[in-house]
């Protein structure tokens, strides 16, 4: 042991006070219930909480017994579309995948059955939720396997407010890779501040399903070629939509078998506000406009939607922006194909070389695919084809939304969309360009309508 010295004492004492102010911070973000504390009064939606949205998905429903919020899942079979004509053989929840969201009020006592419908044992576990062990959901460590025809009991008291999820915990490789998650909201007994005009929560997945095949691969560990937004690709992904000056939360949960995601917002910067495990101190937060969401975690988002428009929200690791790109093709950007596709066609009717150019005219081709499969990118834009798929949709912020659902594209203001420069600008800006031509006059969409 080293001798006791000022230097000594005064590094202690640091040390002291550096673990005191990590273990304050901490314990902001712990429960605000205690673990033997009697439930509060149920929460009612409109009156408690603001219910939140789930693009492209729906909410549990509950109803009230003797002062306890009672739901009920089903774990099913369920035959799922990612993206109109492109569907899978999943398993989820209520008939739905990814299961419907469980919205709750911190405090309140909630009691979950879960029904197996499938042909193997089950397992629900309610992942950063604070329960009591024997409510875990792990099988085999917390309780027995749901096995199937039979119905489970969970019952726990809400200790703490936050984004969580649920999940299969029994052979998790195979039936979360399968569909077996879902979100949760647990909205604040007391909340800091009003609660924000528009509040999303997002799924983010990961599969692997070979065009032709109606089963997901939960064997894959690498390869996933089906990237989703609550387990829906672009060009089947719903809008999120907000008007000028409302406040803009989105929640977002990854239980992506291996990927971390970091989603991007355009147009916007925005705080990180919470994560599963707790609210951020106002101290910690700085403004960024791409979330770094890891595998198993919540982030949660916050901004002022300011700026009109359609503005991208996606993943920004490029291949989780495509649909079932496959990786054993050759590299053929820059090859000069010459009358090669005529002759191939010969021996294989319908031949075409792609990929010279890159993958951006595949949005255009409206080639025959597979069965049971999509392109690997493209959905129809105002302007040309959007080549982007997978993790990809559109925030929608206008002056006014005279109605519910997708507002449409957005009509831009004269003067305020990128358009072929003319010759005359090019020469008033002291600008040559070899090898090209440019208009005589600005060209392009006058808007987006």
């Amino acid at each position: 042991m080293a001798p006791l010295s000022r230097r000594n004492l005064l590094s202690s004492g640091a040390g002291l006070v550096t673990g005191h102010a990590l273990l304050a911070h901490a314990n902001a973000a712990r429960p605000t219930l205690a673990a033997d504390a009697a439930p509060l009064p149920p929460g009612l939606p409109g009156v408690d909480y603001r219910p939140v949205v789930t693009p492209d998905g729906a909410a549990l429903e509950w109803q009230l017994v003797e002062g306890v919020k009672v739901f009920h899942l089903v774990a099913e079979p369920v035959t799922h579309e990612f993206v109109p004509g492109f569907a899978a053989e999943c398993w989820g929840y209520n008939g739905r995948v990814h299961g419907p969201t469980i919205e709750a009020v911190e405090g309140e006592r909630v009691r979950i059955y879960v029904t197996n419908k499938l042909g193997a044992p089950t397992t629900v576990h309610w992942h950063g939720v604070l329960l009591p062990n024997g409510m875990d959901g792990v099988g085999g460590l917390t309780q027995r396997a749901i096995r199937p025809g039979e119905t489970f009991r969970y019952e726990f008291t809400l200790r703490q407010h936050g984004t969580f999820m649920y999940h299969s915990h029994h052979d998790e490789m195979t039936q979360m890779a399968l569909g077996l998650m879902g979100m949760i909201v647990v909205h604040p007994r007391t909340p800091e501040s009003a609660p924000p005009e528009r509040d999303y929560v997002y799924m983010l997945s990961e599969w692997k399903v070979v065009p032709g095949t109606r089963r997901p691969d939960p064997n894959e560990m690498t390869d996933f070629n089906v990237l989703t937004l609550n387990a829906r690709s672009f060009p089947g992904t719903e809008a999120l939509v907000a008007q000028r000056g409302e406040r803009v939360r989105i929640r977002i949960g990854n239980l992506s078998a291996m990927d971390h995601h970091p989603i991007h917002l355009h147009g916007y910067n925005f705080v990180e506000t919470a994560t599963d495990g707790g609210v951020i101190p106002a101290s910690a937060r700085r403004p960024e406009t791409t979330v770094l969401v890891p595998v198993g975690t919540t982030r949660t988002i916050e901004f002022t939607a300011d700026a009109l428009g359609d503005w991208a929200l996606h993943c920004h690791m490029t291949h989780h922006v495509m649909n079932q790109m496959g990786h054993g093709i050759p590299n053929t950007v820059g090859v000069e194909v010459g009358d090669l596709d005529e002759r191939v066609r010969k021996l294989l009717p319908g031949y075409m070389t792609m990929g010279q150019q890159g993958m951006g005219e595949m949005a255009e081709m409206g080639m025959a695919n597979p069965k049971n499969s999509i392109p690997m990118l493209g959905g129809r834009g105002p302007f040309d084809g959007i080549t982007m798929g997978g993790m990809f949709t559109i925030l929608k912020v206008r002056e006014r939304l005279e109605r519910a659902g997708d507002p449409g594209w957005y009509e831009h203001p004269a003067g305020e969309v990128a358009t072929n420069a003319s010759a005359e600008e090019l020469t008033r800006d002291g600008i040559t360009v070899e090898g090209t031509r440019p208009t005589t006059g600005g060209g392009g969409h006058a808007h987006g309508g």
